[in-house]
């Protein structure tokens, strides 16, 4: 399965991470707080190069991990995209579709289109009867996402996230749900 990537569509690159190239543009993006104002605390450097390593592991244990993306046309690391193994809540095992972007590249259509790109892989790639989606409750950018991508609000999946403190605006979680039968690939975005 790893061995498809990279992943092309008509402008980005989804990729294996490479830590030393990746990480300080990487950093830039998880230090954002406007790209973590939906998600948590910023992270710190040595945070950032967790979360590349556990993404490397995630590739090397199932084949597919949150890839970086990289846009087409200057090869800028614009932020993450792809599907883990989920680790909590209604989607703990199960295929979770995620994205994570640069905030100058919002409002761009990339993350649509990483993740369509990743949808697309994991239904051919994998033998997953659905993909799930989570974010905070009113994390509006990511859930229009969710629902590009045919995905449906499962209310009855929602939960409080046990790694946020339950007193936070952003432990009240959402659930998305797109079933293999619901989809249907679009050309163009199968892997290079």
């Amino acid at each position: 399965m790893g061995d498809a990537l990279p992943i092309r569509t008509e402008r980005l690159v989804l990729r294996a991470w490479d830590a030393a190239r990746d990480l300080a543009a990487f950093h830039a993006i998880c230090s954002d707080s406007l790209v973590m104002a939906t998600l948590g605390t910023p992270l710190t450097r040595e945070e950032t190069a967790a979360a590349i390593a556990r993404m490397e592991a995630m590739q090397a244990e199932h084949g597919h991990c949150f890839w970086a993306v990289e846009r087409g046309e200057d090869a800028r690391l614009i932020g993450w995209c792809g599907l883990i193994r989920g680790r909590t809540g209604p989607v703990a095992g199960k295929a979770e579709l995620g994205w994570r972007l640069a905030s100058d590249c919002w409002g761009q259509g990339y993350a649509s289109e990483a993740a369509r790109a990743s949808r697309d892989w994991a239904f051919a790639n994998l033998g997953d009867d659905a993909l799930y989606a989570i974010t905070s409750l009113g994390n509006v950018r990511s859930r229009a996402v969710m629902e590009r991508l045919g995905m449906t609000y499962q209310p009855d999946l929602d939960f409080a996230h046990p790694d946020v403190p339950h007193y936070s605006p952003l432990c009240p979680h959402v659930t998305y749900r797109l079933a293999r039968g619901d989809h249907s690939a679009r050309p163009g975005v199968a892997p290079a």
